[in-house]
């Protein structure tokens, strides 16, 4: 069925992709995508009207300079006289787009797009795309830094490794309002939510667990990281050269630090090495596991392998050893999906004015998530549909609670 267009264009073009005469505009218009993205997915929308002369003078000269005055003399009011306090910018530089890899700022336009109207259907918050034509850390930390006057929190967005991981790291010592690079943290909350179900389904506890992960690009990292600060028992993270570990004379700084917390065994030597008697699989890297390698995992395991459009473990193969299995697609139970997470976690930020957003948000986060599932969990529903509506507001009520807790909140 065809996406319904909420808001078609008002002029020729009606958002049915057809002149006036019923002739297509071009080939693409005849897919239904292109349909549906001519002229763009969103737009500005006035909260206010502006009606008559009386309208306009509040709305624009002379009532704002009231408001102006009051914010250059209290600068703190900017939140409630503006709508910094609820919208989010959500910035790339088209390094990493999707599973399309490095296509640019103006071929990243419709991923930003999506994500913001999903910002706004699942959690109520306003954004707006800006793609980058730069990809150098300094300019594009720079440009940030200018444009954030205007905004409550930044998403990075489809950044790609190493870089990422410094670009957030500095934004959020120059800012004080959340930066958060979904494709990091948001896949790890939403990971870590659907692996603690599996585990309360298997009456198990996240500590007895040995976990290995297939990828150390951003996602990679901060899933180990998370379920480090959660109390796995231990998490291997392999990359294309074999498991990341201290005896290895080719590590990156980000893969030199991830050694330091990860691999408490000592493992070296493959992926599929790494599978041995392993409780998770977790793939966030693309390429294939040979059956055989999830065939040698313990008994009762899980595989979450989630590289879209073709898992890393195809779900025929990993139900046939697997307890519970969870991939990154919607035509597959158990999707893994970050519109999860960060639409709940910038309203709960945003809602308390956090300056930023902690280890301690990002756990409260993937609670909150785990526990929407409640007494109807099962093997194919270990984390709940992106449409259930329990989602965004028990998220956001759990970061908003964890934001007081920790000492970011301003309000």
């Amino acid at each position: 069925m065809a996406a319904e267009i909420v808001n078609p264009r008002s002029d020729s073009d009606t958002g049915t992709g057809r002149e006036a005469g019923g002739e297509p505009l071009d080939s693409f218009d005849l897919d239904p995508a292109f349909a549906l993205h001519r002229g763009g997915k969103m737009a500005v929308q006035a909260t206010v009207p502006v009606r008559d002369k009386d309208d306009l003078s509040l709305a624009y000269t002379p009532g704002v300079a009231k408001v102006c005055t009051a914010i250059a003399e209290q600068p703190e009011l900017v939140h409630d006289y503006t709508w910094k306090s609820s919208v989010v910018a959500v910035v790339t530089d088209g390094t990493a787009v999707l599973g399309l890899g490095d296509i640019g700022p103006e071929a990243s336009l419709p991923v930003m797009e999506g994500k913001a109207i999903l910002f706004k259907q699942f959690g109520g918050v306003d954004a707006v795309p800006i793609a980058l034509a730069c990809t150098d850390v300094d300019e594009i930390v720079e440009t940030v830094v200018r444009l954030a006057p205007s905004f409550g929190g930044v998403n990075l967005e489809d950044i790609s490794a190493p870089r990422c991981f410094e670009i957030e790291r500095r934004l959020q010592e120059e800012l004080d309002i959340p930066i958060f690079h979904d494709d990091q943290h948001g896949t790890a909350v939403v990971t870590l939510a659907a692996l603690r179900n599996a585990a309360r389904l298997s009456r198990r506890e996240i500590g007895q667990l040995r976990a290995v992960i297939s990828g150390a690009g951003a996602a990679g990292v901060a899933i180990a990281k998370m379920l480090v600060e959660a109390g796995i028992g231990d998490v291997a993270v392999a990359d294309r050269k074999g498991v990341v570990s201290a005896d290895r004379d080719d590590l990156t700084p980000v893969k030199r630090e991830l050694a330091g917390f990860t691999n408490k065994a000592g493992l070296s030597g493959s992926l599929e090495d790494a599978l041995v008697g392993a409780d998770v699989f977790i793939g966030v890297s693309g390429g294939t596991v040979a059956e055989e390698a999830v065939a040698s995992m313990a008994e009762g395991a899980f595989v979450f392998a989630m590289a879209n459009p073709n898992p890393e473990v195809h779900p025929e193969v990993a139900h046939k050893y697997a307890a519970v299995v969870a991939t990154g697609r919607s035509d597959f139970p158990n999707q893994i999906n970050n519109v999860l997470a960060f639409p709940g976690i910038f309203a709960g930020a945003l809602q308390v004015r956090a300056s930023r957003i902690t280890e301690g948000m990002k756990l409260a986060a993937a609670e909150a998530l785990a526990s929407v599932v409640g007494d109807d969990l099962a093997p194919d529903y270990v984390i709940p549909s992106p449409f259930d509506e329990r989602v965004a507001p028990a998220v956001t009520a759990a970061v908003a609670a964890a934001a007081r807790a920790e000492g970011v909140a301003r309000r």
